[in-house]
């Protein structure tokens, strides 16, 4: 909904259906991707919602995200890895 709070878990979903439905063409891969590594705070670690405290579930979501839109290159993944095993 325009103007509603954005959340990573949210974004998963509607990408994975697009994903499933073969149409992430329809999105813009690089702008999504920018938005997605917003959340990264300070040391790699990643968060769901603006100026809420990263954990490892918003991480995945993030992670998983962008996987399927192919941007997974643009965050280190060797420090998120050690945040999600501490």
């Amino acid at each position: 909904m325009p103007g509603g709070e954005s959340h990573a878990g949210q974004i998963f979903c509607c990408i994975g259906a697009l994903a499933i439905t073969r149409s992430l063409h329809h999105i813009d891969r690089d702008l999504l991707g920018w938005w997605l590594c917003e959340h990264q705070c300070k040391d790699i670690e990643l968060n769901g919602r603006p100026e809420k405290l990263a954990d490892v579930c918003y991480s995945w979501w993030v992670l998983s995200s962008l996987i399927m839109i192919d941007r997974l290159h643009w965050i280190d993944k060797e420090k998120l890895t050690k945040f999600i095993l501490n």
